[in-house]
């Protein structure tokens, strides 16, 4: 019996990479730890993120033990299915607080603009690895439309957050699949020359952003009441920390959505700056291990995928603690495995399950 289960054990775990799982788990702990602090100790929102965490376990096993060509065949079927369904979102998407961006699909609505976040650095990944053997600079002329088309769907309806992370991973990829440095730094100087016409494009809510940034003070009520409060709160916690459940910013509300986008707000002010050096390592040690198994995928096709997974999730930790800190806009990210919510939890292990197959299913791929 003992072997029995033994063996039983190895095979469910044969394709889980042991370091990615332990940082995850230690990162799902503190959320719980912050959200049932944030919450106002309300035990049915942590166990509604404790369900949350097992269906991405779930996610996350069941991608582990998918091989990365099963992956490739689906790349073009679900960036086009994907694309389809924004332009569902754009034609017959229903509108909630003068925003276009859900769908519904029988009994329930679903966000699409969630799958692009997979869909489209998969199916840059896959053109890439096609066309290896004579890649030229119209291959990223076409690579780079692949990206837009999709990013232009989602900023359309609108949703920034979401498509600075769409296009954050895509570039990743075109990054990783060597675009020119002289490219990027001419892409780099075209921007800033566009950005007076950006601005006139803008939304209201979104010019307001940026002028919030800048000084948030101008509105201490209304727009710059977000980041006022959060870099109140983060300053407070000084070194130590408050404690545990003792935030008072958090606990005599006054920092909004403290479960979710400001949930880093809550942590510093009770935890400090300690505490934040610590999360700041679990971070830094999942970002290094999905680089390490992106350094030894041996395809480039999970070379360029795993890249752009793991550079990703560098991007929503930094976004989600820069909007806080009051160093970024605000803008719809959510802190990487603390913040409440199913949707990015579930895209985040998703994620992570790809690597884990990455790393573990190398030695059946012939490089």
């Amino acid at each position: 019996m003992p072997h029995l289960i033994k063996r039983v054990s190895r095979l469910l775990t044969a394709h889980l990479d042991v370091q990615l799982l332990l940082v995850t788990a230690l990162l799902m702990a503190v959320s719980l730890v912050v959200i049932f602090s944030g919450s106002n100790q309300n035990l049915l929102r942590v166990s509604s993120q404790m369900i949350n965490m097992l269906v991405a376990f779930a996610v996350m096993y069941a991608f582990a033990n998918i091989p990365p060509h099963f992956l490739m065949r689906i790349a073009l079927p679900l960036y086009v299915f994907g694309v389809m369904l924004l332009v569902c979102v754009a034609l017959f998407g229903d509108i909630v607080n003068g925003a276009r961006r859900w769908l519904h699909v029988g009994v329930t609505r679903i966000q699409p603009s969630e799958i692009m976040k997979i869909a489209v650095p998969l199916m840059l990944a896959w053109y890439f690895d096609r066309y290896a053997k004579s890649l030229r600079f119209t291959n990223h002329i076409v690579a780079a439309a692949l990206l837009f088309i999709p990013v232009g769907l989602v900023v359309r309806q609108p949703d920034l957050g979401t498509a600075m992370l769409i296009s954050a991973a895509g570039c990743y990829v075109l990054f990783l699949a060597g675009l020119s440095w002289r490219i990027i730094i001419g892409l780099a100087v075209a921007g800033a020359a566009s950005l007076p016409l950006l601005w006139s494009i803008m939304h209201d809510y979104q010019r307001q952003r940026i002028l919030t940034l800048i000084d948030p003070s101008q509105d201490p009520l209304g727009a710059g009441y977000h980041t006022i409060q959060s870099t109140i709160a983060v300053g407070s916690g000084g070194i130590l920390g408050k404690g545990w459940l003792q935030g008072t910013q958090t606990h005599l509300d006054f920092i909004p959505e403290r479960t979710t986008d400001f949930i880093f707000a809550v942590y510093s002010e009770e935890f400090g700056l300690l505490g934040n050096v610590l999360l700041l390592l679990l971070f830094m040690l999942m970002i290094a291990r999905g680089m390490v198994i992106t350094a030894n995928a041996p395809t480039l096709f999970t070379r360029l995928f795993g890249g752009a997974i793991t550079l990703t999730f560098f991007t929503y930790a930094f976004v989600n603690m820069g909007m806080v800190s009051g160093i970024l806009p605000v803008v719809g990210v959510p802190l990487p495995l603390i913040s409440y919510g199913g949707t990015s939890l579930v895209t985040i292990c998703l994620g992570l399950g790809i690597l884990m197959s990455i790393q573990t299913h190398k030695k059946l791929v012939q490089s």
